[in-house]
């Protein structure tokens, strides 16, 4: 888990990350930025889900917690987008 920032990116925010849009369906992964608060537990880092849809500036995602699914409400900050690739 993400304890600290580089130092010269320390209060830096990318405002192409958090002005990113994704569509209902889309394959996330929560990535938190320890510049902006998280509201929730940061056992969340690195788990990846599913975009249901967007409330306001926030997106709504699904992810499996021990093969439960939960509902976030997630700012797009602290999303990265993941290509999920099938196996054939």
């Amino acid at each position: 888990m993400l304890s600290h920032k580089h130092p010269s990116t320390k209060g830096r925010i990318s405002f192409t990350r958090y002005f990113q849009e994704f569509a209902a369906g889309d394959s996330v992964a929560v990535c938190v930025e320890l510049s902006l608060p998280f509201n929730y537990s940061h056992r969340l880092q690195g788990r990846t889900g599913k975009v249901l849809e967007k409330r306001g500036s926030a997106y709504y995602v699904e992810i499996n917690d021990l093969n439960k699914p939960k509902r976030y409400l997630i700012k797009p900050i602290h999303l990265k987008k993941i290509e999920v690739t099938t196996k054939k």
